[in-house]
């Protein structure tokens, strides 16, 4: 482990562990303006991470330009599949938001990624796949195969707020996502052939045999308008869904400050002034 870093989540697989590191405090540059911002970062409880793989006789897929620095043996590979592989991967990546080619890391050290104060989530998946909103893909064992999820109706992708494609994730390894929240704020709801329904786009993920679309929150249209709610992101099956009922706070923070905040309500009516 590097010098003045704690261990915030870890996972390992057989040949591989990945964990994300946290500096415990900055000491600043020689830029006054960028030490009185990270003053001001560590009052608020931010702190620097970063994503640690460390491989053994293994192989990671990363998004590219993730890379910071690594020590080892380790080859680096991009599979762009010929001509029609370069085609589907363009396609792809600008469907999902993210890069067009993944490199892939094979052999035995230390990988470092990009260091961030955003957050990032740690998922296992045992022959399973996993569905993420677009651009959430950072990282993942090659054993994993990274696609594309449809929406499977024009209006669910609209009305949704996701778009009409999202990430896949699919096999068995160990996978790092991006995330808006920290992981202690995620709720994560198991489904048993049930149906979940969510006011906003604060749905994360899923996994398992789970169906979405979008419902009015009421059967009829004058229902769902004096409900106050309208459209809700509706989850049905069995499986597993990952919510992070803290994003909408941080969005109002964004636009309205605390004001937006101060009383109690739905986004739906929260107004400035």
């Amino acid at each position: 482990m590097m010098s003045q870093t704690q261990v915030l989540l870890t996972k390992q697989s057989e040949r591989t562990r990945i964990e994300v590191l946290c500096y415990e405090q900055l000491a600043g540059s020689d830029d006054i303006g960028s030490s009185e911002m990270l003053y001001f970062l560590q009052q608020s409880g931010s702190r620097l991470k970063q994503v640690k793989i460390t491989l053994q006789n293994s192989s990671v897929l990363l998004e590219s330009g993730a890379l910071h620095f690594m020590k080892g043996r380790i080859d680096v590979q991009n599979n762009a599949g010929g001509v029609g592989g370069m085609l589907k991967k363009f396609i792809s990546s600008g469907l999902t938001g993210e890069s067009m080619f993944k490199p892939v890391y094979s052999g035995s050290g230390d990988i470092y990624l990009e260091p961030s104060f955003g957050h990032y989530l740690l998922v296992e998946l045992h022959d399973e796949e996993l569905v993420a909103d677009k651009g959430m893909f950072y990282a993942c064992e090659a054993s994993v195969s990274v696609g594309v999820e449809r929406m499977k109706n024009l209006s669910s992708a609209i009305a949704g707020g996701e778009g009409l494609f999202q990430t896949k994730l699919s096999g068995s390894g160990l996978c790092v996502l991006s995330s808006p929240v920290p992981d202690h704020e995620i709720v994560k709801i198991k489904l048993n052939n049930e149906k979940l329904q969510v006011d906003g786009n604060f749905a994360l993920l899923r996994k398992g045999n789970i169906q979405y679309s979008v419902e009015k929150s009421s059967k009829s249209i004058f229902g769902s308008l004096t409900s106050g709610e309208g459209l809700l992101q509706t989850f049905t099956g069995t499986g597993e869904v990952w919510v992070a009922p803290t994003q909408s706070v941080y969005e109002q923070l964004k636009t309205h400050r605390l004001g937006g905040l101060t009383k109690a309500g739905g986004s739906s009516n929260t107004k400035t002034t």
